[in-house]
């Protein structure tokens, strides 16, 4: 779609004083897709060249907001990390077309704060912390279970630059267990739910998307009874927070949740 309203693109690499209307722009499948009346001028990311995804000295993972889901499904099939499958399965909750798996972008997903966003589940579930810059050149961390606020809300300030998110080595040595719902067959996530089973010291966490208006990560030092993980889940999601619109009543995403979460509880734990 022609952006009509937009009379400049900047190049991100050349800094310049932040506007009213500027946006960010990385692969641009959202910014596309609908009328963007309130944008002036793009700031294009494109050409800083940030490694897609680098593995650290210390076994962790850093993401650039840049990387496309297809370099992270490539880099995802090539690794022997025990948690590398649920990479592959959260790429595949997209169901979208090579083209957008081209262009779409792991920051543009966590920063759209969408509940069904899949780069929002594998993120959060996997203790994934996101790195903000600041106009100013400052920086600051927030765990992308928290970035995420609701439903279209996230914590990021005006000019506030998604750089990247790290995943922790530990986190990618976790057995996972994957559950997802739609209404349809080619349809967007209605649940979306993910186990993990740390192999050193036992705990399980249950993070639950796309069901909610933001994601909820439950952590239990050890695998819970059926009763205490349905109570916890009922516990943390308030009756607001079940998502609500033509992909899924609230009551039906709040019943599969549960029944996703005691499968997956069952499965990583037998």
């Amino acid at each position: 779609m022609d952006l009509n309203t937009v009379v400049e693109i900047r190049d991100a690499r050349h800094p310049a004083p932040w506007l009213p209307g500027d946006a960010w722009l990385g692969g641009g499948t959202y910014l596309f897709s609908e009328p963007q009346p309130r944008l002036r001028r793009l700031v294009d990311l494109s050409r800083t060249g940030w490694t897609p995804v680098e593995p650290l000295p210390d076994g962790s993972l850093e993401i650039a907001a840049t990387c496309t889901i297809a370099q992270l499904s490539r880099f995802a099939r090539a690794s022997a990390r025990t948690a590398a499958p649920l990479f592959e399965q959260c790429c595949r909750a997209f169901l979208a077309s090579f083209k957008i798996w081209n262009m779409a972008t792991v920051g543009g997903n966590v920063c759209n704060a969408l509940p069904a966003g899949p780069m929002i589940s594998l993120m959060a579930a996997l203790d994934g912390e996101c790195l903000l810059i600041a106009q100013d050149g400052s920086r600051r961390r927030v765990p992308v279970a928290s970035f995420v606020t609701g439903a279209g809300r996230k914590d990021l300030a005006a000019g506030e630059l998604l750089r990247s998110v790290t995943l922790p080595a530990r986190a990618l040595d976790r057995r996972t267990a994957f559950r997802q719902a739609s209404l349809y067959g080619l349809g967007r996530s209605g649940v979306l739910v993910i186990g993990t089973l740390d192999p050193l010291d036992g705990s399980l966490a249950i993070t639950v998307t796309a069901s909610t208006v933001r994601p909820v990560r439950l952590r239990f030092p050890h695998p819970p009874t059926a009763a205490e993980l349905r109570s916890a889940i009922c516990s943390a999601v308030a009756e607001g927070e079940w998502f609500d619109d033509l992909h899924g009543l609230p009551e039906w995403r709040r019943h599969m949740t549960l029944r996703y979460a005691e499968e997956i509880r069952r499965e990583v734990t037998r």
